[in-house]
């Protein structure tokens, strides 16, 4: 069986007036992310991983932001449908391993509940997919509470 790996990273700026969405979840929180979609790190760090994995580029180049059909596009669908054309090459996910980089809000409460909605969006085990949440110790933007990052490794497999 042939495995890849992909690597995926991405950081948005947190704003008033905007949801907070990670890994499809709507966190309560004072400010969202800034983006021409719904700027959830998370997925987009996830679908950077799985095309990368797979050699089918990056999120910008399948859903460019100079697009209006991505203008407030809900990333669980962006994701989905990137997975898609995983899919198509014959490759299946081994595991996700995601790590979420913000000083504020605590996620604790939400990992499980993070976990289990990217597991529901790409119809794979909660098992193959862990989320980990980080500050960035008050450094940067990140930890002036400024931005918020992720990260995110994938393995898939080629299905013969």
């Amino acid at each position: 069986m042939e495995t890849k790996i992909g690597f995926g990273y991405d950081v948005h700026r947190l704003v008033e007036g905007r949801r907070l969405i990670l890994g499809g979840i709507d966190i309560p929180f004072s400010k969202g992310l800034l983006g021409h979609s719904d700027a959830d790190v998370l997925l987009h760090a996830i679908t950077d991983a799985l095309l990368g994995a797979a050699g089918l580029g990056d999120i910008g180049e399948l859903f460019p932001d100079t697009d209006s059909r991505y203008k407030n596009a809900d990333s669980a669908q962006l994701l989905t449908e990137a997975f898609l054309k995983v899919r198509k090459n014959n490759f299946s996910i081994g595991n996700i391993d995601a790590v979420i980089v913000c000083q504020e809000p605590k996620l604790t409460p939400f990992k499980k509940q993070i976990q289990c909605m990217i597991a529901s969006i790409l119809g794979i085990s909660p098992d193959n997919v862990s989320v980990k949440a980080k500050t960035n110790e008050g450094l940067g933007d990140i930890g002036e509470g400024k931005a918020i990052a992720a990260y995110a490794i994938t393995l898939i497999c080629k299905e013969i």
